[in-house]
């Protein structure tokens, strides 16, 4: 689409933590009219140099066609829509609302009935990736709700990264998202195993870390994880604790639907300990330090150029 049809709808952008700064980033970049409210205003300023208009509360969002919602979980999300000056409690509220998300099926719910009471439109539509993966035009993303509203929202959507999965009604792309943060969860914890028995058996990290991304079980995250492991930069793009939760929510869903889930608990037992030892603000692949230290092995970083893949 070209920026005159970019603003065919306004935009509303809650949340602007790492990615929710990198999804309104895109949208502006585009050339869409996108007002702006985070909790910490200061966050968002830098948007504000780029054709954001901030404002001081979700409620005064209300006037606009689309408003995204992007928090840190589910209390947060009940909060920007339905709380004190919400973006649904005003006198008028948006057209449509779009949570990306990574909430309970819940919380989504709460949200989605005060949205219809109020004449909203509401989409689930979490997000793979984070705020690199934003930048590089990468990323993925996961929608479930009126299919009508569904199609009004793609062009947005589909500026956010490189495609688009609508999945159906209702809250069928949270459950989708759950069983992805399952496996992130799963394969960064077998990955970190894999790569400190190879270490520990006289191969370095990067040679293979090599091996493996340009194997058949290469993958583009193991591929932008690589220098995380390589290097030990733990600087965060998903920290231990939102990991943790995603894992509850997983275990959560499969408690009430009858699946054991017995590599995802013992992961989120693992994650759990990361926590404990201190490791709350820095990236989750910190579980290969805390692999390695359970194996009696000190990690150094490599100091080699790995390409990430993005």
């Amino acid at each position: 689409m070209t920026k005159q049809e970019m603003r065919k709808h306004t935009i509303g952008w809650i949340g602007t933590g790492r990615m929710g700064f990198a999804m309104a980033q895109r949208l502006l970049e585009a050339g869409c009219d996108v007002a702006v409210y985070n909790r910490t205003r200061a966050k968002a300023e830098p948007l504000a140099g780029l054709g954001a208009r901030l404002v001081d509360a979700p409620q005064e969002l209300g006037d606009r066609d689309i408003v995204f919602t992007m928090v840190s979980g589910p209390d947060d999300l009940v909060a920007v829509a339905c709380g004190q000056k919400g973006v649904l409690t005003g006198a008028q509220t948006p057209k449509l609302l779009i949570d990306s998300s990574s909430v309970s099926a819940e919380a989504s719910n709460t949200v989605r009935k005060a949205a219809w009471e109020k004449g909203t439109d509401m989409l689930a539509a979490p997000v793979s990736g984070n705020a690199k993966v934003v930048k590089a035009g990468k990323l993925t993303i996961v929608a479930s709700g009126p299919r009508k509203a569904y199609e009004t929202a793609e062009p947005y959507l589909a500026q956010l990264g490189r495609g688009v999965t609508y999945v159906g009604e209702g809250e069928l792309a949270r459950m989708v998202k759950i069983c992805h943060n399952l496996f992130l969860g799963v394969v960064t914890q077998s990955l970190a195993e894999i790569t400190v028995l190879a270490e520990k058996g006289g191969v370095s990290r990067h040679a293979f870390l090599d091996f493996m991304n340009n194997s058949v079980l290469g993958s583009i995250f193991s591929r932008y994880k690589s220098p995380a492991f390589v290097n030990l930069d733990m600087k965060p793009t998903f920290t231990p604790p939102l990991l943790r939760k995603d894992l509850d929510l997983g275990l959560q869903a499969g408690r009430e639907l009858g699946v054991p889930l017995p590599a995802t608990q013992l992961t989120r037992d693992l994650v759990q300990k990361c926590i404990d030892a201190g490791h709350t603000e820095c990236d989750f692949a910190v579980l290969l330090q805390e692999q390695a230290k359970a194996s009696n092995l000190e990690l150094t970083p490599e100091n080699v150029k790995v390409d990430d893949g993005l």
